[in-house]
C-alpha cells in the first residue's frame, strides 16, 4: 500500500498538469441555454401532461416535492419545481435551484465519470485485477474446485464482480473495531464473493467503493477531490459537490431528506449508511449533491461526445464506452457505470432506445435518463425519504419518461 501511494503522488501531479480544468472563472458562470419545447422539436401540449402526473404522486404522499429537467439537443426545454423543499420541521416550497441527495445517482455522477476520466488518462485498464490497485483484494474461489478468478475493473464496474450488494455499517464495525474508510475496505477486500464474476448481476455499493478506493490509491487524491477537479469544475456544474457542509452557499438550498432518531433531518449529510458512517462523505457508492441545471449540463455534454459548450470533460470514444455495453456481459444490461436494460432500468420507461438508452436512479428518489439516439435526457430529482423513508418513485419515474419520450415529434 505505502508503493502505492508513492507511485500515487506522481501520477497525482501528471494528472493536475494535464488535466486542470482551464478559464475556472468562465467556467463557474457558464450554464445551459434555456428554451422551448418546440425550439427543439417538442410539442410541449404533449410534454406539459408531466405536471399532473407530479402533481397527483405528490399529493398521493409519495414524495414531498420534485424538480424536473428536460434536455434535447443540448438545450434545456423544460425545468419545473413541484410540491416542497421541506415539510418538516417546517413547510418551504420547492423551487428550480434545490440541491438533492443523489443517493446512488452519485456512482455515475461522480465514481463512474471519474473512472472514465483516469481510464483515458492512462491509469488503468478495464481487464486490470482489481489487487494491483487494492493489494488483499481476494479473488472468487469457485467452491467445487478450488479455482481462482480474479476480479478486474470492468467486473466492477458492471457490477458482474461477486460482491454482495451491501454490508451493514454495524457488521464493519463489529469485525474491524472501527468506523472508518480503512476498515470497510479491509472487510470488502475479504469478504465471500458470491458468485464467478461475469456470470451474473448483483447491485453492489460495494462494487463502488472498490473502485473508489483504486481511483484514491492511483491518483493520490480522494474521489471527492478528484470529481470535482476533473467533472464538475470543467463543465461547470456549480452546485454539484460531495459534503456540502463544508460548503455554505450549496447547503443552503439543500432539500433534507430522512428524519433522524433526534429528530432532526439529514441536511447535507448523505442518507446512505455507508456513505455517511463508514466513508465520511467521500464515497464511491453515493455522496454527490447536485441539482437539475447541473445534470442537465452533465446529460447535454453525454449527448454531445463529452463535450459542453467548448468544455471537454471526455474524450468521444470514453463516452461511447461508458455508454455501452460490453459484449460479454450483455445479458446483465450494464455498461461502465450505467444502467442499459438490467432489471433496475425501469425508469427508463417504454419509449426511449431500448439498448442505448443510458441512466441511474438514487434510493433518495432521484433519477437520470440519457437516450443518445433522440438526444434527450430527463432529470427527476425527488426525496421520497423525507420525513420518513416510506415514499415511492418507481412508477412515478417511467411514467415521467414516457410522457417526455412521446413529446419528441421532430
Amino acid at each position: 500500500m505505502k508503493k502505492l501511494f508513492k507511485v500515487a503522488a506522481v501520477i497525482a501531479a501528471v494528472f493536475t498538469i494535464s488535466c486542470a480544468p482551464q478559464g475556472s472563472t468562465a467556467i463557474a458562470q457558464s450554464g445551459i441555454e434555456r428554451v422551448k419545447p418546440s425550439e427543439v422539436g417538442m410539442d410541449e401540449a404533449r410534454l406539459v401532461k408531466v405536471d399532473d402526473i407530479i402533481n397527483a404522486s405528490i399529493e398521493k404522499k409519495e414524495i414531498p416535492g420534485a424538480v424536473l429537467a428536460v434536455v434535447r439537443d443540448g438545450k434545456l426545454a423544460y425545468i419545473k419545481a413541484y410540491g416542497n423543499k421541506s415539510v418538516y420541521p417546517e413547510v418551504v416550497p420547492m423551487t428550480e435551484d434545490v440541491v438533492f441527495d443523489l443517493a446512488s445517482c452519485s456512482k455515475v455522477v461522480g465514481t463512474a465519470m471519474s473512472m472514465a476520466h483516469l481510464l483515458e488518462n492512462g491509469g488503468y485498464r478495464l481487464t486490470d485485477r482489481v489487487d494491483m490497485y487494492i493489494p488483499g483484494f481476494q479473488p472468487y474461489v469457485d467452491p467445487k474446485t478450488g479455482e481462482k478468478v480474479n476480479i478486474r475493473m470492468v467486473d466492477l464496474l458492471t457490477h458482474s464482480s461477486g460482491l454482495p450488494s451491501y454490508v451493514s455499517p454495524d457488521v464493519v464495525i463489529k469485525a474491524k473495531g472501527a468506523a472508518d474508510p480503512d476498515s470497510l475496505m479491509s472487510y470488502i477486500a475479504t469478504m465471500k464473493r458470491i458468485y464467478r464474476p461475469t456470470t451474473e448481476f448483483e447491485y453492489s455499493c460495494l462494487n463502488f467503493i472498490s473502485l473508489q478506493n483504486v481511483l484514491q490509491n492511483i491518483t493520490g487524491k480522494t474521489l471527492a477531490e478528484y470529481a470535482q477537479e476533473n467533472i464538475f469544475d470543467v463543465l461547470g456544474m456549480k452546485n454539484t459537490t460531495y459534503m456540502p457542509t463544508n460548503k455554505p452557499e450549496i447547503l443552503a438550498k439543500v432539500a433534507p431528506t430522512e428524519k433522524q432518531p433526534d429528530g432532526n433531518c439529514l441536511v447535507g449529510e448523505v442518507h446512505d449508511p455507508l456513505a455517511r458512517v463508514m466513508n465520511h462523505g467521500n464515497s464511491g457508492n453515493a455522496g454527490v449533491f447536485s441539482n437539475a441545471e447541473d445534470l442537465a449540463i452533465l446529460a447535454a455534454a453525454l449527448m454531445n461526445d463529452g463535450n459542453f459548450n467548448g468544455r471537454q470533460v471526455l474524450g468521444k470514444h470514453t463516452v461511447e464506452t461508458m455508454t455501452r455495453v460490453p459484449s460479454e456481459v450483455a445479458h446483465l444490461g450494464r455498461s461502465l457505470g450505467w444502467d442499459n436494460y438490467s432489471p433496475y432500468a425501469s425508469n427508463n420507461g417504454n419509449l426511449f432506445h431500448p439498448t442505448r438508452t443510458f441512466g441511474h436512479t438514487g434510493y433518495t428518489g432521484t433519477s437520470i435518463i440519457v437516450d443518445p439516439v433522440s438526444k434527450t435526457a430527463v432529470i427527476l430529482l425527488a426525496h421520497r425519504v423525507h420525513p420518513a423513508d416510506k415514499g415511492s418513485v418507481v412508477r412515478l419515474r417511467a411514467l415521467v419518461a414516457n410522457v417526455v419520450a412521446g413529446s419528441v415529434v421532430e
